[in-house]
């Protein structure tokens, strides 16, 4: 049935991505000559922030920082919320419903792969923000990175409500094929 604990997990795990549009994934700032330069990485785009044939570029001071990959974590995060989502109304046939959830659990990994080892700091080659912020020249070197917002934490989160989710519904799936074993 839908009132199951795995249906709270997951429409749980739905509103946490939810939160990954609403809050900034990082703030950077960097201390210059003239004052503090900040500036946030975000899946949409905001006041600071245009777009141009799918290039994003965030205004820092007067100038723009490029960083093109962020639709790349965009449809990522969309595609792990819509899965979730669909899989809430998959309670009738649980093995289907368990896949659909992997599946889920999946590409949340990835998002948060991307999001931690190329989107905020850039290690993972010449991609990120932070590098595409030093680029610019303004922010220098030295720049503080804060990555405990609700934007970084929703999809540890939601990873955790996905595999808990998981262990629900092969839990229930267990009593089911037990119930039938004893008739």
């Amino acid at each position: 049935m839908i009132q199951r604990v795995q249906s709270f997990y997951l429409v749980l795990a739905v509103v946490c991505i939810i939160l990954m549009f609403r809050f900034p994934i990082a703030t950077y700032t960097a201390q210059t000559v003239n004052g503090d330069i900040s500036a946030a990485l975000r899946l949409t785009p905001s006041k600071s922030v245009i777009a141009d044939n799918a290039i994003d570029y965030t205004f820092v001071g007067d100038d723009m920082v490029k960083f093109g990959g962020r639709w790349v974590l965009t449809v990522i995060a969309v595609l792990t919320g819509a899965i979730a989502l669909v899989s809430i109304f998959l309670f009738k046939n649980r093995v289907l419903q368990m896949r659909v959830v992997a599946f889920a659990f999946l590409f949340n990994v990835i998002l948060l792969f991307l999001l931690f080892f190329w989107a905020i700091n850039g290690t993972g080659g010449s991609g990120g923000y932070l590098n595409a912020l030093q680029s610019t020249g303004l922010m220098g070197n030295e720049i503080a990175i804060n990555m405990l917002t609700p934007g970084t934490i929703a999809p540890i989160v939601s990873v955790i409500l996905l595999f808990l989710a998981q262990r629900a519904i092969k839990k229930d799936e267990m009593k089911v094929r037990a119930a039938d074993r004893l008739r």
